[in-house]
Order: structure tokens, then C-alpha cells, then sequence
């Protein structure tokens, strides 16, 4: 089946940018929140040295003409900007000002394991009204994250940016410096939103296919064909435009605290090189990253840095992080535009040599349909079959759609709805939406850690892991078992292992290990790119190996909130 680009819905994304307020997260209207410089709003406070203090509170906003209440650090949304050095040792006291436990977890920092903030697995949490000290070596340098693993506060806005200097001279010089979070804001209550998810998988998917997409299928491919289509769809009871769980009819998406409408500004005198360091800080949104006049030189990647590869667009799932060189050369304004997987809202920023400067805002591109290969895997061989119970679909010569129709899934448990039996395994597929746009678009595979590997030994065992689900019920899990019901994952103290992930679900996952780095391998089993949270799309199989040198209980999941809450979890136990 070739990918389908039906006519736009409404532009929900257009009607978001309107009800923006003008001044954004960090210096809100009606007086809600102050700037955290008050003589320059669009700039996030910054925090450095080795002793932090960090408060957690609530605090109302108001992003939309909504009032809410976010959970902030220090007073602001996102929280300030942590900036380490490399070999220091840092000492961060993390008081509670909220009437729930709380937590903060040091997203990609491999540290001992009761320092990385993850209740019920690696300490306590935070009780009301107290303080943790957290303390330990920096062993890494780069661009990283931080934010909550207790409850849905992560969605609530407690998160920020962490940047660690380099203890030498940093290999990539930048005149300019920024640090760029993305995330989703909801005026709606994280726990609402997941129950009806339970009720809905697709509550709230705005591109359901319509009368008007089959018409449009008819005129092109021919009524059987477009029959046949729609009966492949009912039959595997799957929507191929259920690109996202949670979309913009609920969600506001947000540059460093501000709406589209706010507008955030990075300056820039033309001719400088521009250090933009991309965090997706999101509970359940992957973007698409792009500033139209300017190729984006990738030199980062979850804070290692990488073979420098020039691109127009890039796709930044939630956790990761990558940093990009610009080097606008005229005296004008570019948009920094960041839209949804899904097409129904976006991020947007503007880099301009003066505040107050705007450039055209890109339209949405068209939303895309799930493909094939998106459910069926690797269709290269005539003897593979996609789906347990499944007839084999690649096009061929002659054959239709309506030939190709599969018989009714084989379900083998409730918490499991599909299963790929032959799942690609190249890293050069930019995925849905973004194949064949006309632009050049990064992959995994044109990532290049530089320095290869830490550890050359080969892996002495695998572990395969299958990422599952039930999207009627919205459940999630590793090997149809919820976290509720699993075992921890057990990696021999100082063992090189080779971890393989095989995605059985139409949906992303991005796959974060605490503690310990993924080295990611291509198909041939050499070293690819290091990372600390991997994305592996619908129908994928991605391995990485890992050498377990860090003793303790580590949290393993997928970064998806909704999805991790649901189940997709394990804990891993180095000893």
C-alpha cells in the first residue's frame, strides 16, 4: 500500500497559535508569572557552579486563556537551565513545596544508582515538605534533561535542561548558545487524559479517515482498490492515521515555556555560528524539526558528540536530545518550527538578530497515513509473512489491494494485538511523514558517535525484548507482560550484552535504560551511534549493546508517559 496524504482537516494548530497568550510560560499574562529577567523575558534563568538549591512547587498559568497549574522548579516553566562541568562533583538540594511526594530524575546521567530519582526503584522519592540531597561525580559532558518520574508531574512541567561544558575545550565552537526545550502543555488533568485513553485508544485522533478520503482513494487507485483498503484497515481493526495517542485537541505545544503565539527568540549577528541544543521534554509528542533558510548542522546526539551531518529537518523523539549548528549569514529572521508527528500542531521560535522579529510560519505538512511497512515490517522477501495469521502483502505485479486483504489477527493474549514476524531492521528510514518530503532528513543511520564504541568487547549474550500492545484497550508492555506482572531484567555485574528490541505495535517507542549507555548497532552488528534513549518505530528491530558496569536497580521503559504508565516498564538489576 503506498502512503496516502489525504486534504488537511481544520487547522487546529492555526486556532492554538491565535489563543496562545502573547508573553508565554516564563512571563505570562495577567500576571501569573514574572520573567525570569525581567528586563529580557525570552531568556531562561540559568543555574551554575556544584550546589544547587532546587524548590518544587505549583504555581498557576496560563497558556491558552485556560488558567492551570503547573509544577515548577525554582518558580518557573520549564525549570531553570543546570549547568555542570565535566569531573566536578555536584551537590543539588531538592526541596518539596508540594502536598505530594516528588522526585527528580537526571535524565542520561550515569551516576551511582541511588542518585537518579526514580521512587519505588532507586530511592524513596521526595516526601512533602522535605529535602534530598542528591551528590555525585560528573563522569560525561553534553547536552541532557531533567524532569520527575513520580505521578504525571513530568506532564505538569517539571522539567529543564541541563548542559554539561566539556573539560577540555569543547569540540565544536558556537558563538551562540541555546538550549531549546520542547514540550506538551495540557490544560486538562494527566489522569483524565490517560482514562479515557483506556476507554478510547483514539479519543483524541482528529485525522479519522473520512467519506472525503475515500472518495479521494476512489478517484485514484479505483473504487475495488479503495475497498479493499478500507477492509484491510477494519479487519486488522487499526486506524492508519493513529500517528499519536494524545494530539493538539488537547495539547499546546511549547518552546521554552512559550506558545507559538509568544514567540520565542534566540539572537543571533549574522555570520555567527548558533549552538542550538534540542530537548524533547515531552510526555508524549515526537516533533519534526526544521528552520526553513537554514541547514542544521548535527554535531550531538543525547550529549555525545557525533560526525558532523548537515540536514534540513530532523525527527526528535521524547527524552532525546540533539544539538545543531546554524550559521545564518543575512540579517533577518528564521522560524524555528517544530511540528507534531501528526500534524495537528506545532512549536515555534524565531532566531533573529533583534527582538520582535518574525518570519512566515511554515503550513503544516500534510498529515500522513501509516504505511505498510509501518505495520507489516521488512516486505523485501515473497516468503515472509507480516503478521502471525497474516497473508504476505507486498506489491506485486498484477495483484491488487483487495488480493492482498488479511484474515483476522492472531491474537495470542489480551495485552497483545499484533505481532511482526519479519520486522526491517535498516536505520536510513526517516519514518512516517517524513520519507520522500523533498527534503534531507536525519536517520540513525547518518549518526556517528565520534570515538566508537567504550566498550570494543562483542557482546557475550543477547536479550530480546519485544515491545508490545493492545491498542482497543490501551495496554502496554515488554513481551505482553505489564509491569505489574514482570520480573527484573538481571545483567551480570561488568557483562557486555546485546539488548534487541522488536516493535510489534504501529505506534513509536522511544526506549530509555537508566545508568548505563545503549550503543546502538546497525544491521551488520557494528557500533552505530551512542545514546541514552533509543526510538524504535512501527515495525522496527533495533539492537544496542550495553556493557553493565554500573551495579544497583535501574528503571527501563518506554519514555512515552502514557505508554510507561500503562506498563511498558521493566526493572533492570546490575549485580
Amino acid at each position: 500500500m503506498n502512503t496516502y496524504y489525504p486534504p488537511p482537516a481544520v487547522d487546529l494548530s492555526r486556532r492554538r497559535f491565535v489563543h496562545g497568550l502573547a508573553l508565554g510560560g516564563t512571563a505570562a499574562a495577567l500576571g501569573l508569572l514574572r520573567p525570569a529577567h525581567a528586563a529580557d523575558p525570552f531568556t531562561n534563568s540559568m543555574l551554575t557552579g556544584t550546589d544547587f538549591a532546587l524548590d518544587i512547587s505549583q504555581m498557576p498559568v496560563n497558556f491558552t486563556g485556560t488558567s492551570g497549574v503547573a509544577t515548577v522548579v525554582n518558580g518557573s516553566l520549564p525549570g531553570p537551565i543546570l549547568r555542570w562541568k565535566e569531573g566536578s562533583l555536584v551537590r543539588l538540594r531538592v526541596t518539596n513545596r508540594l502536598h505530594v511526594p516528588t522526585s527528580i530524575h537526571w535524565h542520561g546521567i550515569v551516576l551511582p544508582f541511588d542518585m537518579d530519582g526514580v521512587p519505588g526503584i532507586s530511592f524513596g522519592g521526595i516526601a512533602p515538605g522535605e529535602t534530598f540531597v542528591y551528590q555525585f561525580r560528573v563522569r560525561q559532558s553534553g547536552t541532557y534533561w531533567y524532569h520527575a518520574h513520580s505521578g504525571y508531574q513530568e506532564q505538569t512541567g517539571l522539567l529543564g535542561a541541563l548542559i554539561i561544558e566539556p573539560q577540555g575545550q569543547p569540540r565544536f565552537a558556537a558563538d551562540r548558545d541555546y538550549a531549546v526545550v520542547l514540550n506538551d502543555w495540557t490544560d486538562d488533568n494527566a489522569a483524565s487524559i490517560f482514562a479515557r485513553l483506556k476507554k478510547s485508544s483514539s479519543y483524541y485522533n482528529l485525522n479519522q479517515p473520512t467519506v472525503a478520503d475515500f472518495i479521494h482513494d476512489a478517484h485514484r487507485t479505483g473504487l475495488r482498490e479503495a475497498f479493499a483498503q478500507r477492509r484491510m484497515w477494519n479487519a486488522m481493526r487499526m486506524n492508519p492515521t493513529d500517528l499519536s495517542d494524545v494530539t493538539a485537541r488537547t495539547y499546546t505545544y511549547l518552546m521554552n515555556g512559550h506558545t507559538p503565539a509568544a514567540n520565542w527568540t534566540g539572537l543571533f549577528r549574522p555570520g555567527e555560528k548558533v549552538r542550538l541544543r534540542i530537548i524533547n521534554g515531552s510526555a508524549m509528542t515526537l516533533f519534526d524539526v526544521r528552520i526553513p533558510g537554514l541547514k542544521m548542522r548535527v554535531v550531538s546526539a543525547d550529549g555525545q558528540d557525533v560526525e558532523p551531518i548537515l540536514v534540513d529537518e530532523f525527527r526528535i523523539a521524547p527524552a532525546e536530545t540533539y544539538d545543531v549548528i546554524v550559521e545564518p549569514e543575512d540579517e533577518r529572521a528564521y522560524t524555528f518550527f517544530a511540528q507534531s508527528i501528526d500534524r495537528s500542531g506545532y512549536a515555534r521560535g524565531t532566531l533573529a538578530p533583534r527582538y520582535g522579529m518574525a518570519a512566515d510560519v511554515p503550513v503544516l505538512d500534510p498529515r500522513p497515513w501509516l504505511s505498510m511497512q509501518d505495520m507489516m515490517g521488512d516486505m523485501s522477501s515473497h516468503q515472509h509473512s507480516g503478521m502471525h495469521g497474516m497473508d504476505h502483502m507486498q506489491d506485486m505485479p498484477g495483484m491488487t489491494m483487495e488480493d492482498h486483504v488479511p484474515p483476522t489477527r492472531l491474537k495470542t493474549e489480551p495485552g497483545v494485538d499484533m505481532r511482526v514476524t519479519n520486522p526491517r531492521t535498516s536505520l536510513d528510514d526517516p519514518g512516517v511523514g517524513l520519507r520522500n518530503n523533498g527534503r534531507r532528513v536525519l536517520t540513525y543511520a547518518d549518526l556517528h558517535t565520534i570515538g566508537g564504541a567504550i566498550d570494543q568487547r562483542g557482546p557475550q549474550r543477547d536479550i530480546t525484548l519485544r515491545l508490545t500492545g493492545n491498542m482497543e484497550r490501551y495496554m502496554w508492555s515488554f513481551d505482553g507482560v505489564k509491569f505489574s506482572d514482570a520480573k527484573p531484567i538481571r545483567f551480570n555485574s561488568g557483562e557486555r550484552l546485546r539488548i534487541v528490541l522488536v516493535n510489534d505495535t504501529m505506534m513509536h517507542h522511544p526506549i530509555h535504560l537508566h545508568g548505563m549507555w545503549s550503543e546502538v548497532e546497525n544491521a551488520d552488528g557494528d557500533f552505530q551511534v551512542r545514546k541514552h534513549t533509543v526510538n524504535v518505530q512501527p515495525a522496527q528491530q533495533i539492537s544496542y549493546a550495553v556493557t553493565a558496569d554500573n551495579p544497583g536497580r535501574w528503571a527501563y521503559h518506554c519514555h512515552m508517559m502514557f505508554h510507561m504508565e500503562a506498563g511498558m516498564f521493566r526493572e533492570v538489576v546490575v549485580a
